[in-house]
């Protein structure tokens, strides 16, 4: 998951930030040293998935969203398991123990949490050689966030050790690790379809012209699966199984028969186990509403950009991010929805968290393109 020409752009940055250091040197050197040897961390705060990277490593780090915790006599929060191993607990732990998805449709719903799932990742991505310095953190937020949403975020990262925090538009993120010129005074298209939020955005000269950020997503897709098995076949099944069926035979659009899988749950009449054969069209009609949710959105996006930068969207087309963009037919549907290419990025799951990292590595890019 290298980015191209990742070591020079990483050279660039710290030189293009010598001479700011040189003109206005710290009283105290440990703010300059800290510049210099704490590990900058990119961070995809998202819903389902949260993705990690540290400035000038390849290595990218993803985990579930899930802090289990269990509540002490005291009325206190102790982490049992942040990430996958929550994850496992989730649907399956005793009343003594919570587990929690600290995000809701890209924001955070419980802080408490979200400061636990910070922290953990935060902690994980230090290097042991900066291990005293505390990092400056990049972090991805939906494109609809509002003010106290942005505080909370940085009030939990600060909380979990950040030393600098800043935020960047999860659609100009996905741009950037999609390896668009967001910069340039030309039109760039990207649909991101995450957890909790699909963030959709044209983009120009480093600026979004416009955006729409409905809160419909993965997360959502999964809640209607689940309804509708209940519905047609009397069947409860849990989150981890919804997201398994749209993963394996998710369809937004196809012809044929499709795929099948197996599907195993509880008999809601004999309340016993049960399983059941789930296609590929139970799943497009289950989700039909959401898919109709995002490509309208997509639509009125269109609609509000300037004459000329939809010139440019002809030949350029749209880009597709995020887990969204895997499900079968989700671009033919967009194709057909707006008449424009549709293309997915090179590594759509990481696009976001990629384009976090760029930031890091290029001081001049991150000023422009980070939010107030």
């Amino acid at each position: 998951m290298r980015l191209e020409s990742q070591d020079a752009r990483a050279s660039e940055g710290v030189a293009s930030a010598l001479p700011t250091l040189g003109t206005t040197r710290p009283r105290v050197g440990r703010s300059w040293l800290s510049t210099y040897f704490s590990n900058d961390i990119a961070i995809d705060l998202g819903t389902a998935n949260t993705l990690v990277s540290v400035r000038g490593e390849t290595e990218i780090r993803s985990e579930p969203s899930v802090v289990a915790m269990r509540t002490d006599g005291h009325g206190g929060d102790r982490v049992l398991a942040v990430g996958v191993e929550a994850k496992r607990m989730l649907g399956r732990a005793p009343d003594s123990i919570r587990t929690v998805r600290p995000l809701e449709s890209g924001v955070i719903a419980d802080f408490t949490a979200a400061e636990f799932l910070l922290r953990h990742f935060i902690e994980v991505a230090r290097r042991r050689r900066s291990r005293f310095f505390r990092p400056r953190v990049v972090i991805a937020v939906p494109a609809g966030i509002t003010s106290v949403e942005k505080r909370a975020v940085r009030d939990a990262a600060s909380a979990a050790g950040a030393r600098e925090i800043h935020l960047i538009e999860e659609p100009m993120a996905a741009a950037i690790g999609s390896n668009l010129m967001v910069l340039e005074p030309c039109g760039s298209m990207i649909v991101d379809i995450g957890g909790g939020t699909t963030d959709i955005a044209v983009i120009s000269l480093g600026g979004i012209v416009s955006a729409e950020c409905v809160r419909i997503a993965g997360d959502a897709m999964d809640e209607a699966i689940r309804t509708y098995i209940k519905r047609k076949f009397e069947l409860e099944i849990g989150e981890e199984t919804a997201e398994r069926i749209k993963m394996t035979v998710g369809s937004a659009w196809h012809e044929g028969p499709g795929r099948t899988m197996i599907v195993k749950g509880s008999d809601l009449i004999e309340r016993v186990p049960k399983a059941i054969e789930v296609s590929s069209n139970d799943v497009r009609d289950a989700i039909s509403e959401q898919v109709t949710a995002i490509l309208r959105a997509t639509r009125e996006t269109l609609e509000r950009t300037p004459a000329e930068l939809a010139a440019d969207l002809t030949d350029r087309g749209i880009v597709l991010t995020g887990g969204g963009a895997f499900i079968e037919g989700i671009d033919v549907l967009l194709q057909r929805e707006t008449g424009l290419p549709i293309t997915r990025a090179a590594d759509p799951l990481a696009a976001v968290v990629l384009g976090c990292r760029r930031c890091l590595e290029e001081p001049e890019l991150l000023a422009a393109v980070e939010m107030p």
